[in-house]
């Protein structure tokens, strides 16, 4: 049976796997006043992890900590790395790589991309870090990983050191990085006086996994809920927490997540991934015009859609309070100007 650790007990852990600095923390916990009194339900707090720094900010920098942390212990040189054009992944990645000296290769993606591709929103800042970047028509999945490592058996026989994309490898170490955050929301709240029922984040990897093992290492009552911003061809939930508990194994913790720890939620990703419906406009528009705070249309857009439906159906107490991880990717709305359907 697992047993609740403290939060002290959780640091020491963390102490124990390798870590380079990049991302600026802890990052503020606010609460939206007035979304909240829009919306008619409980109080709504943002932890604004779209202020971390490390070009725009956003989870990413968090994974890359760890990241970067083995692969300096690895003795790398290079960072091999891929996803889609406007990879929020890639653009903090080819970040970090820039800010500790590491060689950075990009393969991106353009299978799903529509017309030209323009150098502008993520894709500029990659050129702008350093990156080499090599746009390929390999589809996300086994055939841009089978590019990646192909690429990275050329880089070894060359006398290089790669660190590459491996699933395995990538997704625990990635984890871990949110077990520092869920801490810092404790804390926070504390500070404040509060007792959150629910922590909302867009996920269905890394970040939800590593935010669902620091709850139930700190045996947190509050629910975890995890708005998936796309469906994968396998088991998610599972995945998540067979990731949870690998990350669990790196610090030393004898936890193992079961699939019925993770709660994932996959009703917002309508129409599709990477394309936004109606209700996550609105959700961005909320939060734009009255809190100031920029949300993305692919991941946080639709996080926030879900959270404020809960709302307004009713699953929360107008005393209660609810924290909403921004997970940041704002870069990515300024190559999505047409999409966005503004009256300009």
């Amino acid at each position: 049976m697992n047993r609740a650790y403290t939060v002290n007990e959780l640091r020491q852990a963390l102490e124990r796997v390798p870590r380079y600095p990049l991302a600026h923390l802890p990052t503020p916990l606010e609460p939206l006043r007035r979304v909240s009194q829009s919306a008619g339900g409980p109080t709504i707090w943002i932890k604004r992890d779209d202020c971390t720094g490390l070009v725009f900010g956003g989870n990413k920098a968090r994974h890359n900590e760890y990241l970067m942390g083995a692969a300096l212990a690895r003795g790398a040189d290079v960072f091999v790395w891929g996803a889609t054009v406007q990879s929020n992944n890639c653009r903090q990645t080819a970040a970090a790589c820039a800010k500790a000296g590491i060689d950075c290769e990009l393969y991106l993606s353009k299978a799903n991309s529509a017309g030209k591709i323009e150098v502008q929103g993520n894709l500029l800042l990659d050129h702008l870090v350093g990156a080499k970047v090599t746009l390929v028509d390999a589809v996300i999945g086994p055939e841009l990983d089978a590019l990646m490592a192909a690429r990275a058996n050329e880089l070894r026989q060359a006398g290089r050191h790669p660190f590459e994309w491996r699933r395995d490898v990538v997704t625990p170490l990635a984890a871990i990085g949110y077990v520092p955050c869920v801490l810092e929301i404790v804390e926070q709240c504390r500070q404040n006086g509060v007792e959150p029922s629910a922590i909302y984040l867009s996920s269905a990897g890394s970040t939800g996994a590593g935010v669902a093992l620091a709850a139930k290492a700190l045996g947190l009552k509050c629910a975890v809920r995890c708005i998936a911003p796309m469906t994968w061809p396998w088991d998610t939930a599972t995945d998540m927490a067979q990731t949870a508990t690998a990350a669990a194994r790196l610090l030393g913790l004898p936890i193992t997540l079961e699939r019925s720890d993770i709660s994932l939620i996959e009703d917002y990703i309508a129409p599709k991934y990477g394309v936004p419906g109606p209700d996550c406009f609105a959700a961005m528009n909320l939060l734009a015009r009255q809190e100031a705070i920029l949300l993305d249309p692919i991941y946080t857009g639709k996080a926030m859609a879900g959270l404020l439906d809960h709302v307004r159906r009713g699953m929360f107490q107008s005393d209660e309070h609810v924290v909403f991880i921004h997970t940041g990717g704002t870069p990515v709305l300024f190559a999505m100007r047409d999409q966005l359907g503004l009256q300009v």
